[in-house]
């Protein structure tokens, strides 16, 4: 994963989660950014299959060498797949954010609104 990358294809949240919309789902993981702040991820407490997750709320925590983070929502709705290989391997969070270290996939309570999230230019710029 190249250094500070953003992929186009994804939407991101302010709180440094990012979503990948596929009709009424959607996958969540942090972004490179947060996982570079947080350092070495050494745990993933995940929310289980079936619980309520609201935009811009705590659904999860990552806990790193450095610190235990909340782990902000990007979109509301129901988490129907949590991802199983964290439990043993939470180095994916840092390794791959946007591929194998995605965190959950969620059913979308609503389709996302214009603006509810960022293009990778506009959460880039949050960045600076």
């Amino acid at each position: 994963m190249a250094e500070g990358s953003y992929p186009p294809e994804l939407g991101y949240h302010p709180g440094h989660g990012w979503a990948r919309v596929e009709g009424d789902t959607a996958t969540f993981g942090i972004t490179w950014f947060a996982q570079d702040q947080l350092g070495e991820v050494v745990f993933f407490d995940p929310p289980d299959p079936g619980a309520e997750v609201a935009a811009g709320s705590s659904y999860a925590e990552v806990e790193s060498l450095k610190a235990v983070s909340e782990v902000l929502a990007p979109l509301g709705g129901e988490v129907i797949e949590v991802n199983s290989e964290l439990g043993a391997s939470p180095e994916k969070i840092n390794d791959d954010p946007y591929g194998e270290g995605w965190l959950v996939k969620v059913r979308l309570a609503a389709p996302p609104g214009e603006g509810e999230l960022l293009d990778a230019a506009a959460y880039q710029a949050t960045l600076s």
